[in-house]
């Protein structure tokens, strides 16, 4: 993939966010979606070696439109500023948690789980940690899952999050979450607000041939702590 062009491009669509500069690139635009959806493709294919649940998605399942939903929005820029994939067995659009990849020029990064859940589904995959403690610790504190994602677990927002290197949980609780106990040894855990890990990477990561290489690892060390919590997802959807 030749992500120098393709956050360059990102770059200048940020500088130019209207329709008439973009009508006038739409074919540098066609060109980088094209390599891009091509690496996808071979992404999926080489998670599917591990993960066979994904092994029917096409790439259509997991990327977006490039054009925004400006509807709610104070911000009225028709085109978005990244390029994504969301590969999740159950669909991009499911509470299923799955693995992503976001291009943008200084904020790429790549990503494994649920970054958002209803309260009751959250409820439950908390109550899930409690009754299956030893499990849960063997998910989220093996050497390769820390080597990724450690986290300080201070409380932070959304905003707070996408500026940090990496971590998990990409908002967290300030206390103990209402209803559970406060001096449990593993509060922290509690106190998320999604099972989302995530690393940032530098922006010549994906550029070339080698790239999905470099990812797999970071993918396969979120896997067993994603299965864990899709195991509670799964019951309600």
């Amino acid at each position: 993939m030749d992500a120098k062009r393709i956050l360059q491009f990102l770059s200048d669509v940020a500088a130019n966010n209207n329709r008439p500069w973009f009508q006038e690139h739409k074919a540098e635009y066609d060109a980088v979606r094209q390599d891009f959806e091509s690496d996808v493709a071979r992404l999926i294919a080489r998670i599917a070696e591990f993960d066979e649940s994904v092994a029917r998605l096409t790439v259509k399942d997991c990327t977006y439109r490039f054009y925004r939903d400006t509807r709610f929005s104070a911000d009225k820029s028709p085109y978005k500023r990244h390029l994504g994939a969301y590969i999740s067995a159950h669909g991009k659009k499911s509470l299923h948690g799955g693995y992503y990849i976001h291009l943008e020029p200084g904020g790429c990064l790549v990503a494994c789980g649920s970054y958002w859940l209803p309260t009751n589904i959250l409820t439950s995959c908390r109550n899930e940690i409690m009754a299956n403690e030893e499990e849960w610790l063997r998910c989220v504190e093996s050497k390769e899952f820390l080597k990724y994602y450690a986290d300080t677990f201070e409380p932070c927002s959304f905003d707070d999050s996408w500026s940090m290197k990496q971590g998990f949980g990409m908002e967290k609780l300030k206390t103990c979450p209402a209803g559970f106990p406060r001096d449990y040894a593993y509060v922290k855990y509690l106190r998320l607000k999604n099972y989302c890990c995530w690393r940032h990477v530098g922006d010549t990561f994906f550029d070339g041939d080698r790239w999905i290489g470099k990812a797999l690892p970071m993918l396969k060390a979120a896997k067993p702590m994603m299965d864990f919590t899709n195991s509670v997802i799964d019951d309600y959807e």
